[in-house]
């Protein structure tokens, strides 16, 4: 009796075992259009695990979104370089040792030990790209390759241009086409980042990031900021658009997976950033998006347009920056800048 006990027992353990594996879950904060969905449906599989993915437009939103009281429903969110970083000064990110993340030297060197979070205890890279803008060569023929497109626009494109929205990126690109450091504490700098972007905006059709690809392929803008696989993808998909380069510069970013304070599911959260550092993985984030990882051994299984394509391949030289997180004092005059802007 007392082996049929046991043996009863230790059934019943497994049985709820098994339930809970089948339980667990993992709730991701992404960008829009940024992961196959049949790549999740891979990890939810491997793991047992029930997948939730929310998605915002903008570094920003993420950061208000958290703010206001997302902080402890999801277990991973993917920021950008200078959000990381804003994340962590804010005490919104957990750490991981090297032991709980197996892949951590699938990491390119790079890419290993970045200024935002140094030695990669709260954050993996996840893609990283370019943000610039894509024109539609149908509308316009000339030079494309400066920043005039956007804040001095031809008479061609001119009430056709759509603008990311997203102050980090925009105002930092502003920055570029003055030719003033991001950051700023010079009130007259300050003032003609101000007056450029209101007077600009005169010339601009409408604000939008999730949207910024399809406004280009359906004809409703003629020109538009953009991220580099976004344009790609919107070329692909029959616009006739060139992605510029501009001589003052563009802005280059790493997005990054970072494990959020207070994660419901840690363990899977983990479980999901060791994942995406599977060199296979990584590829069919970058197959899909259009961008380029941030792990070694990707290469066998890219698709071979991604080797040519324009949008991911610059030129020599050039002035690519990151966009950097301001100081307090500081962001808050840009904020001002960017509420007046919106209105």
């Amino acid at each position: 009796m007392k082996t049929l006990k046991t043996a009863a027992s230790a059934l019943a353990l497994s049985l709820m075992a098994s339930v809970a594996t089948a339980e667990g879950k993992l709730s991701i904060y992404h960008w829009f259009e940024y992961i196959p969905q049949e790549l999740l449906d891979k990890f939810a599989a491997e793991y047992d695990v029930e997948v939730t993915l929310d998605t915002y437009d903008s570094n920003e939103a993420l950061l208000a979104a958290l703010k206001a009281g997302k902080l402890g429903q999801y277990d991973v969110a993917v920021p950008g370089d200078y959000m990381v970083e804003i994340l962590g000064n804010e005490g919104m990110l957990d750490t991981f040792t090297d032991d709980e993340m197996p892949n951590k030297g699938n990491i390119l060197p790079q890419w290993a030990d970045v200024s935002f979070d140094p030695g990669r205890k709260s954050s993996i890279p996840y893609q990283w790209g370019s943000t610039s803008f894509s024109v539609n060569r149908d509308v316009y023929s000339g030079n494309i390759q400066t920043t005039d497109i956007i804040f001095n626009p031809p008479e061609e494109l001119k009430g056709k241009i759509n603008v990311l929205d997203t102050a980090g990126e925009t105002l930092t690109f502003a920055s570029l086409h003055l030719g003033i450091p991001q950051c700023s504490t010079d009130r007259e700098q300050l003032k003609a980042l101000n007056d450029l972007v209101q007077n600009a905006k005169a010339n601009w059709a409408s604000f939008g990031s999730d949207v910024a690809k399809d406004v280009l392929v359906s004809g409703d803008a003629a020109a538009g900021m953009i991220w580099n696989g976004f344009g790609m993808k919107a070329r692909e998909e029959g616009a006739n658009i060139e992605y510029a380069y501009p001589d003052q510069g563009y802005i280059v970013w790493m997005d990054n997976v970072v494990l959020l304070k207070d994660a419901p599911n840690r363990d899977n959260a983990l479980k999901f950033m060791n994942f995406l550092l599977e060199p296979e993985n990584a590829a069919a984030v970058t197959n899909y998006a259009r961008y380029t990882a941030g792990v070694a051994g990707v290469e066998p299984f890219l698709d071979e347009a991604l080797k040519t394509a324009p949008e991911l391949n610059p030129p020599a030289g050039g002035n690519p920056q990151f966009v950097q997180a301001c100081p307090e004092e500081v962001q808050k005059v840009y904020d001002t800048i960017w509420t007046n802007l919106k209105k």
